[in-house]
């Protein structure tokens, strides 16, 4: 339910009033809506409060403002000094005639305070804050700082920015409060770009200018007190200007949100990129010392990014490039390519590369091939990847002066393939007679628009364009992505989006068991486990709990041949290391002495025995691991794998976070490296997938059916013989409720 909005109010002194009573989390949300951010981000006016000529803080806001267009109002504010910036200043907020859209604020750490006391009374309602020192320095002084600075802007009703932050770039709107200098021009497009850094952002649009990567906004965070990175997301989710969604993270701190989010992007056609730094161990050292943030479990965070289609990218460039593509227009959505190249060498990359991005290189059609032996020399090859040979590149107006537009439309024509990618060779500078170069791009551009697949034009490397092949490409509305390596990666990214996006997350999954009153805290006994999967449905091997030889000799009689014995205590997880394990057990008198041996182990280990399982013994099949853990972030984590050696060694596993469904499953058993094994392998069945689906969704419907009492559901293993599954072993974990 949303929560009234509030007035803010003063003490009879004229200070802030105590904090919001409400929850803090959702105060502060308040302050940073969509609605609060398209504004925040607009600002037609602007103060600049405690900068002055000699700031160089200062004088790269007033250079970026410059540099994006600004045309509103800039209102230097100085106690001191009576101008800064060839501008008149005012000594307070207060001292303004009318308040401003956004306050930029220079002030050191100890006077942020009485600025945005200043800044409340005169009706400011945005505010930057370049100050460090707050929960960035992670000592305890610096976390009090940041959460009196919160309470003051919820009581304030100030939406601000930072602290510690460089502030942001507004392409779209022409206005740029940002802390860096900025290289013109500044290239606006439809890329949105949050960045948890503050000096990279320069790098981030120096790259994004050379690449024609245009930005619509770009911010650093800062230490995210009020606006974090979810809600700037949020805002370009809805921002008509931002087409696709670039991040750098240093941690994900709200990832029920995050997810949330991530699921509305996918949902409104707006890719999500991110670099997320702190994969390695070093990594998660050096991002928690920057950021006073936690850097959840990797895998974790790489699984929840593929379920929810984030594109997880591992460099700046590879960020960028792929922001580029998915934002170009250009987009493909199938995977066979015919390719377009002037070199024999490119050709070998790109069948390597394409191999490696799951991009299948398709023979042409016979109509194909015929129009271009017609125009291709005689020593060319018409096959795919096609090679048209340096010949167009000597192009002087010659007789071969058709041949790459001949080409190219040959291919987008060919009705096999779902896109081209189309290799472009840009002059650094103008050439003497810049006609040719004109002419080839021009009908790569006609050839673009006529076509009925996309195609991808790149360049061999991933070098800087020049001014003059930016702009011959802008003045034919065509976008060139850096290099063969990025290029393809970048390709892979987008087809692996446009597939989960037509896949998209579970919101529920099956049904699941109620949750049993009063939970231990602690292990379950074995057999407690298998009522709890049961009760969801989940096949498991026969078994009877049995407190005496004679009963354990009954049963293993019933079952008709040889037998395990199995220890059942809550408090023996571990049955074999203590001998608490039979197996292979025939004829009564080896039941009998069995049964012994078993039980006189376990109460060796503790007092609490429920008694002996005894089960039938399977023949040998394919064993899968399948548990549920809970991530502190993400909560509720399935893992898949292969048993035994696959899982102990390779660690051969896929995760999904909860809720799963079975065809969610399917995908997940297909990503492992040794899923030829479920095909088949050593005399055994092939896997029924769809059964094996169903199944392991039932495991994770029985596990989210225990709520936050959940700590480990484990089956290991589940075996696997073509239809026939079952779980042979139980492990079930929950804290006291």
């Amino acid at each position: 339910m949303a929560q009234p909005t509030r007035s803010v109010t003063l003490d009879a002194a004229g200070r802030h009033a105590p904090p919001d009573p409400l929850d803090p989390a959702a105060a502060r949300r308040r302050l940073a809506t969509p609605e609060r951010l398209r504004e925040f981000f607009a600002p037609r006016s602007i103060a600049l409060v405690g900068a002055s000529d000699s700031s160089g803080w200062g004088r790269f806001v007033v250079d970026s403002l410059r540099t994006a267009g600004f045309t509103g109002a800039l209102r230097p504010v100085h106690p001191k000094h009576p101008t800064a910036f060839d501008l008149p200043t005012v000594p307070s907020l207060r001292a303004l005639d009318a308040p401003v859209d956004l306050a930029y604020v220079f002030a050191p750490t100890h006077a942020v305070e009485s600025v945005l006391d200043d800044a409340a009374a005169a009706g400011v309602r945005n505010a930057v804050v370049l100050a460090s020192g707050y929960g960035d320095g992670g000592d305890a002084q610096g976390r009090e700082l940041e959460r009196r600075l919160v309470e003051q802007a919820v009581a304030r009703d100030i939406t601000l920015l930072g602290p510690n932050c460089l502030g942001f770039v507004n392409a779209a709107a022409s206005v740029a409060p940002f802390g860096l200098g900025i290289v013109p021009p500044l290239r606006r497009g439809p890329v949105g770009i949050v960045l948890q850094s503050g000096a990279l952002t320069s790098n981030v649009l120096a790259f994004a200018r050379v690449h024609q990567v245009g930005i619509s906004l770009l911010t650093s965070m800062g230490n995210e007190a009020v606006i974090t990175t979810a809600d700037v997301v949020e805002h370009l989710i809805a921002d008509d200007d931002c087409e696709v969604i670039g991040l750098f993270l240093e941690s994900v701190r709200d990832a029920p949100r995050f997810t949330a989010l991530a699921a509305a992007a996918m949902a409104a056609g707006k890719p999500i990129v991110a670099l997320k730094v702190g994969r390695t161990e070093a990594g998660q050292r050096t991002a928690l010392a920057h950021t006073g943030a936690l850097a959840g479990d990797d895998a974790v965070v790489d699984a929840a990014f593929r379920q929810y289609g984030v594109i997880r990218v591992k460099s700046l460039e590879e960020l960028l490039v792929t922001c580029g593509l998915m934002g170009s227009g250009q987009v493909p959505s199938g995977r066979r390519v015919g390719v377009v190249t002037a070199s024999g060498g490119a050709c070998d990359i790109i069948a390597d590369r394409s191999t490696d991005e799951g991009v299948e290189i398709v023979e042409f059609a016979p109509a194909t091939t015929a129009a271009l032996r017609a125009v291709l020399p005689p020593f060319a090859a018409a096959q795919n990847p096609l090679d048209v040979t340096g010949v167009i590149l000597a192009d002087r107006g010659s007789a071969q002066s058709a041949l790459g537009d001949v080409a190219l439309n040959a291919v987008v024509d060919d009705p096999g393939v779902d896109f081209v990618f189309n290799m472009l060779a840009l002059p650094q500078a103008e050439p003497p007679d810049p006609s040719v170069v004109e002419r080839r791009v021009a009908e790569v551009a006609a050839t673009t628009a006529r076509s009925r697949v996309p195609v991808v034009n790149f360049t061999a490397t991933c070098t800087d364009l020049s001014p003059y092949a930016q702009s011959l490409l802008d003045r034919h509305g065509l976008h060139a992505l850096g290099g063969i390596e990025f290029g393809l990666t970048a390709i892979g990214h987008a087809l692996t989006w446009h597939e989960t996006r037509l896949a998209p997350p579970a919101v529920g999954a099956g049904t699941a068991a109620t949750a049993p009153p009063g939970l231990p805290s602690g292990p379950w006994s074995e057999a407690r486990g298998r009522d709890l999967l049961a009760a969801s449905g989940v096949p498991l091997v026969p078994a009877e709990l049995v407190i005496d030889a004679d009963a354990a000799v009954a049963a293993a009689l019933a079952f008709g041949g040889p037998v395990a014995l199995k220890i059942c205590s809550a408090e023996i997880t571990h049955k074999s290391d203590i001998g608490g394990v039979a197996l292979g057990v025939s004829g009564a008198d080896e039941v009998r002495t069995a049964f012994g041996r078993v039980l006189a182990a376990g109460r060796a280990a503790t007092s609490a025995i429920d008694g002996v399982l005894v089960s039938p013994m399977r023949a040998p099949a394919t064993e899968l691991f399948v548990g549920v853990t809970v991530d502190p972030s993400f909560g509720p984590v399935l893992a898949v794998g292969l048993g035994g050696v696959f899982i102990e060694v390779l660690h051969d596993v896929a995760l999904r976070l909860l809720p799963v469904d079975p065809g969610q499953v399917r995908r997940m058993l297909g990503e492992l490296r040794g899923a030829a094994v479920l095909g088949g392998a050593r005399g055994t069945r092939p896997a029924d997938l769809d059964r094996v689906s169903e199944v392991v969704a039932g495991v994770a419907a029985a596990a989210a059916g225990l709520g936050p009492a959940l700590q480990t559901l484990e089956i290991n293993p589940l075996r696997v013989d073509g239809g026939d599954v079952e779980a042979l072993d139980v492990l079930v974990v929950t804290a006291s409720s």
